[in-house]
């Protein structure tokens, strides 16, 4: 196997999750060049990967066909040996047959899967994870051990957010990621306000977000009225926030992008479940981590794997039900 390409055109999270196929694939072709098939805006993951030959940049906001066609025409100049689909939408399964690789690995429920000389079904199976269902696609190739996703902030990274780190009194910190992208995956505003009025001063509290958070995260600020916050939301890289995320004493997060950038540094993490729950196997995986969910076992809960808008019934019980004290007392 000398020349591989490995497809994941989703979220951040996704790629994330995809990492320990190149940390895999590396353990067992080490001499083999390794290239990543990824959107844009998701490329700085990648950054300083070790053992990543070439990414691919996709842009699917603008001219998207068109540039689909020309990575296509890039891709297929490789001979790849094997292609590797991560993803289950239609255009990565274009990507994969129209790759030209010798081997072709996807999940059957890609729409182009019957072009590819091997499918895998997407299950979900109690304590499976979906690293574990990634990894499932190139057992046949390398082994069946698990290992973790991984991302490797550089010396630039550390640099980027020593300022943070370098307090006068060598004062401790918290990273708090309070957004997703699905507001029923998000912990309630009202409740992330109890939670920031509640942890002791001695903790520095850091706001972690894209650019388009620093409205949220500013309004968290002004009603907690915690003076020990600031606001970094849109202000550091990913890798940036996942080296500032390694060396906190805990990071708040939901069941989103930020909760796989810990486990892929393996920081401490506290994940906190509202609509979802840990079955469908999107878990924390760092060494110290902690779940957090309301105890009441909600009819209605879990409502979609993906999350909602709002909140089906009207009363978001599965955020506004979680006791902020456990929280805290991870901290204390």
């Amino acid at each position: 196997m000398n020349r591989i390409l490995i497809i994941q055109t989703a979220f951040i999270g996704d790629v994330i999750l995809a990492t320990v196929l190149l940390e895999k694939l590396h353990q067992h072709f080490i001499e083999a060049k390794i290239d990543f098939l990824l959107c844009k805006g998701n490329e700085s993951l990648l950054e300083s990967h070790p053992f990543l030959n070439e990414v691919f940049i996709w842009d699917k906001k603008k001219n998207k066909y068109k540039n689909m066609y020309q990575i296509i025409q890039k891709i297929r100049k490789n001979k790849y040996d094997c292609t590797i689909n991560v993803q289950r939408f239609a255009s990565s399964g274009i990507f994969t047959y129209f790759s030209a690789a010798k081997k072709t690995i996807g999940f059957s429920k890609n729409p182009f899967s019957f072009l590819f000389s091997t499918r895998l079904k997407h299950e979900f199976k109690a304590n499976w994870h979906e690293t574990q269902r990634n990894l499932s696609l190139v057992q046949n190739l390398t082994d069946n051990q698990f290992i973790r996703p991984k991302l490797y902030p550089s010396s630039k990274h550390f640099e980027e957010i020593s300022i943070y780190q370098s307090q006068e009194n060598n004062q401790q910190y918290i990273c708090v990621a309070p957004t997703s992208v699905w507001f029923t995956k998000q912990f309630a505003f009202e409740k992330w306000v109890e939670f920031l009025k509640k942890v002791p001063q001695k903790y520095k509290i850091y706001l972690l977000g894209a650019k388009s958070d620093v409205d949220f995260c500013e309004k968290l600020i002004k009603t907690s009225e915690n003076i020990n916050i600031t606001n970094l939301s849109g202000k550091i890289s990913l890798l940036g926030s996942a080296a500032l995320m390694k060396n906190a004493v805990m990071n708040y997060v939901n069941d989103s992008a930020p909760m796989h950038l810990c486990s892929a540094v393996n920081a401490p993490t506290c994940a906190i479940y509202c609509s979802t729950i840990v079955d469908f196997g999107y878990f924390p995986l760092s060494d110290k981590n902690f779940v957090i969910e309301e105890q009441q076992n909600l009819s209605c809960r879990p409502c979609g794997i993906h999350g909602h808008k709002k909140c089906p019934f009207n009363h978001f019980k599965c955020a506004f039900d979680i006791n902020i004290q456990r929280m805290i007392d991870l901290i204390e």
